[in-house]
């Protein structure tokens, strides 16, 4: 248990970095809510694996994913950050 959240941490860091650097414009994130995102990326990554190509369905569409899958699904979660973010701030 306790190797899977330290993986979950690592590969939320690198994964969450990594969107950052990938996705245009600045980002006023922690480290912390990097990672954050990084291991919510995972878990969109996991679940779209699971939608596009029915694996691991022992397991149930709510998994953690691999790296690849991870920086997309970071992405996808920052993508929608800033989206709900620029809503956020034109209509104050």
């Amino acid at each position: 248990m306790l190797g899977l959240i330290i993986s979950l941490i690592v590969i939320g860091l690198i994964a969450g970095a990594l969107a950052r650097l990938l996705v245009p414009g600045r980002q006023d994130m922690s480290i912390v809510a990097t990672i954050v995102l990084g291991i919510v990326g995972s878990f969109i990554g996991g679940f779209l694996g699971y939608l596009l190509f029915h694996k691991d369905g022992d397991e149930g569409f709510f998994q953690p994913s691999g790296i690849i899958g991870s920086i997309i699904g970071a992405i996808i979660a920052l993508l929608i950050w800033q989206a709900v973010g620029n809503r956020r701030s034109a209509v104050r």
